[in-house]
């Protein structure tokens, strides 16, 4: 059975102190939480605090990107190695804000895969359709082409590490989602898809994320599907008390 992974992503929001309160506010909140993987995801400048109030908790750190290069002239970006440095055991790839924001590409989508994988990062890239190629019945065509696109020549043993959040842009912020039913429709489509790269077994054991305007009330729907495990949040996840309600009423299904 695949292990529920939630988490929060908290985009360029808190300085390094407001991420040590939150670090010490929620630790006591999930103490007791085995059946959920957490993992928080803040600003690079507050990795070092959270991580911090982190250590020796259940909680596990991430960052929200990555460069694909190992070091070298890129002014404002960070390497694989760096983040692995500062405990992170995860990393987002591939964002909708960063592809529509930032003209990421799939091929450096897929370039920061492999290198995040090689530092044993474990990236969760982030595929999903917009609200016009979701009009114009383009969902499965869009989301097979980006998880195709970022999982180019990765080998099959490393399937396992990698985590696939299914957000689609139209929902993201919105307080729009798609129906629990649709949201698994298209996992089943991303799973099929990671069978044909990586073999079933392989892909059997990947988790696939919902992504779009989680929060507690919404979460048990969604982890409750039998493709879709655990969510990436975005703004639900800034409060202690509200990422420790979407853990909790994701381990409640789970009973």
């Amino acid at each position: 059975m695949r292990k529920p992974l939630i988490a929060g992503n908290w985009k360029m929001n808190k300085t390094a102190a407001e991420a040590a309160a939150f670090g010490e506010e929620i630790r006591p909140l999930v103490a007791d939480v085995e059946a959920v993987e957490m993992v928080i995801c803040p600003p690079f400048t507050a990795l070092h605090a959270l991580g911090a109030r982190l250590r020796g908790s259940r909680i596990g750190l991430g960052a929200q990107n990555m460069h694909e290069a190992p070091h070298g002239a890129y002014t404002g970006e960070v390497s694989a190695a760096m983040l692995k440095e500062a405990g992170c055991g995860y990393v987002i790839l591939g964002h909708s804000e960063r592809r529509r924001l930032m003209g990421e590409t799939d091929e450096q989508v897929n370039a920061k895969v492999k290198a995040a994988l090689a530092a044993g990062l474990r990236p969760i890239v982030c595929v999903g359709e917009s609200l016009e190629q979701r009009r114009a019945g383009e969902t499965e065509d869009v989301v097979v082409g980006q998880v195709r696109a970022a999982l180019r020549d990765v080998p099959q043993d490393a399937a396992a590490g990698i985590v696939i959040a299914y957000e689609p842009v139209w929902a993201i912020g919105t307080g729009e989602t798609p129906t629990p039913d649709d949201a698994n429709q298209v996992a089943a489509v991303i799973r099929s898809t990671l069978a044909g790269l990586f073999g079933e077994e392989a892909a059997a054991q990947v988790r696939i994320q919902y992504g779009g305007s989680v929060n507690a009330d919404n979460i048990a729907s969604f982890a409750a599907q039998p493709h879709i495990d655990g969510a990436l949040v975005g703004g639900a996840s800034l409060a202690p008390d509200s990422f420790a309600r979407i853990v909790r009423n994701t381990e409640a299904i789970l009973a």
